[in-house]
Protein backbone atom coordinates (compact mmCIF):
# COMPACT_ATOMS: atom_id res chain seq x y z
CA UNK A 1 0.00 0.00 0.00
CA UNK A 2 1.34 3.41 -0.98
CA UNK A 3 1.17 6.68 0.93
CA UNK A 4 2.29 9.96 -0.65
CA UNK A 5 3.76 12.84 1.35
CA UNK A 6 6.33 15.40 0.27
CA UNK A 7 6.63 16.70 3.86
CA UNK A 8 7.84 13.42 5.35
CA UNK A 9 11.33 13.37 3.84
CA UNK A 10 14.74 14.90 4.10
CA UNK A 11 15.73 16.43 0.76
CA UNK A 12 17.88 13.51 -0.43
CA UNK A 13 15.31 10.76 0.18
CA UNK A 14 12.33 9.79 -1.97
CA UNK A 15 10.84 6.77 -0.23
CA UNK A 16 10.49 5.07 3.12
CA UNK A 17 9.03 1.73 4.12
CA UNK A 18 7.24 1.07 7.38
CA UNK A 19 5.46 -2.24 7.05
CA UNK A 20 2.93 -2.52 5.46
CA UNK A 21 3.30 0.89 3.83
CA UNK A 22 5.64 2.31 1.22
CA UNK A 23 5.71 6.07 1.69
CA UNK A 24 6.71 8.03 -1.40
CA UNK A 25 7.65 11.68 -1.78
CA UNK A 26 5.31 12.06 -4.78
CA UNK A 27 2.88 10.03 -6.87
CA UNK A 28 5.21 9.82 -9.88
CA UNK A 29 7.58 7.58 -7.91
CA UNK A 30 4.95 4.83 -7.82
CA UNK A 31 5.92 4.02 -11.41
CA UNK A 32 9.66 3.85 -10.66
CA UNK A 33 10.32 0.09 -10.59
CA UNK A 34 13.79 0.41 -9.08
CA UNK A 35 12.62 2.51 -6.11
CA UNK A 36 9.62 0.25 -5.54
CA UNK A 37 11.82 -2.86 -5.69
CA UNK A 38 14.23 -1.27 -3.20
CA UNK A 39 11.35 -0.60 -0.81
CA UNK A 40 9.89 -4.10 -1.32
CA UNK A 41 13.25 -5.52 -0.24
CA UNK A 42 12.85 -3.51 2.96
CA UNK A 43 9.31 -4.87 3.37
CA UNK A 44 10.69 -8.41 3.21
CA UNK A 45 13.42 -7.55 5.72
CA UNK A 46 10.85 -6.08 8.10
CA UNK A 47 8.60 -9.13 7.85
CA UNK A 48 11.53 -11.47 8.53
CA UNK A 49 12.53 -9.54 11.63
CA UNK A 50 9.04 -8.97 13.02
CA UNK A 51 9.08 -5.26 12.19
CA UNK A 52 10.08 -3.79 15.56
CA UNK A 53 13.32 -5.82 15.75
CA UNK A 54 14.18 -4.52 12.28
CA UNK A 55 13.94 -0.91 13.44
CA UNK A 56 15.92 -1.53 16.62
CA UNK A 57 18.65 -3.24 14.58
CA UNK A 58 18.48 -0.50 11.91
CA UNK A 59 18.89 2.30 14.46
CA UNK A 60 21.64 0.46 16.31
CA UNK A 61 23.59 -0.19 13.13
CA UNK A 62 23.06 3.40 11.97
CA UNK A 63 24.28 4.75 15.33
CA UNK A 64 27.41 2.61 15.25
CA UNK A 65 28.07 3.69 11.67
CA UNK A 66 27.55 7.33 12.57
CA UNK A 67 30.25 7.10 15.24
CA UNK A 68 32.50 5.17 12.86
CA UNK A 69 32.08 7.33 9.74
CA UNK A 70 31.11 10.66 11.36
CA UNK A 71 28.80 11.38 8.44
CA UNK A 72 25.02 10.87 8.21
CA UNK A 73 24.92 9.62 4.61
CA UNK A 74 27.93 7.31 5.03
CA UNK A 75 26.34 5.85 8.14
CA UNK A 76 23.09 5.31 6.22
CA UNK A 77 24.72 3.67 3.18
CA UNK A 78 26.69 1.27 5.40
CA UNK A 79 23.59 -0.20 7.10
CA UNK A 80 23.36 -3.85 6.06
CA UNK A 81 19.67 -3.52 5.12
CA UNK A 82 20.49 -0.61 2.82
CA UNK A 83 23.47 -2.39 1.29
CA UNK A 84 21.27 -5.33 0.35
CA UNK A 85 18.51 -3.10 -1.02
CA UNK A 86 20.81 -0.83 -3.04
CA UNK A 87 22.86 -3.68 -4.48
CA UNK A 88 19.74 -5.55 -5.62
CA UNK A 89 17.23 -2.81 -6.42
CA UNK A 90 17.77 -3.07 -10.19
CA UNK A 91 17.29 -6.83 -10.15
CA UNK A 92 13.50 -6.93 -10.36
CA UNK A 93 13.44 -10.70 -9.78
CA UNK A 94 15.67 -10.58 -6.69
CA UNK A 95 12.88 -11.17 -4.19
CA UNK A 96 11.86 -14.39 -5.93
CA UNK A 97 15.21 -16.03 -5.20
CA UNK A 98 16.23 -14.13 -2.07
CA UNK A 99 17.04 -16.32 0.91
CA UNK A 100 15.85 -15.72 4.44
CA UNK A 101 17.88 -13.05 6.28
CA UNK A 102 20.04 -12.34 3.21
CA UNK A 103 20.93 -8.93 4.62
CA UNK A 104 23.39 -10.68 6.98
CA UNK A 105 25.90 -11.23 4.18
CA UNK A 106 26.10 -7.42 3.83
CA UNK A 107 26.81 -6.85 7.51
Amino acid sequence: MFIFSKYFFLSSFNALTIWPFIILKNKNLKDNKVIINHEKIHLRQQIEMLWFIYFIWYLLEFSINLVKYKDFMSAYYHISFEKEAYRNEKNLTYLRKRKFWSFLKYY
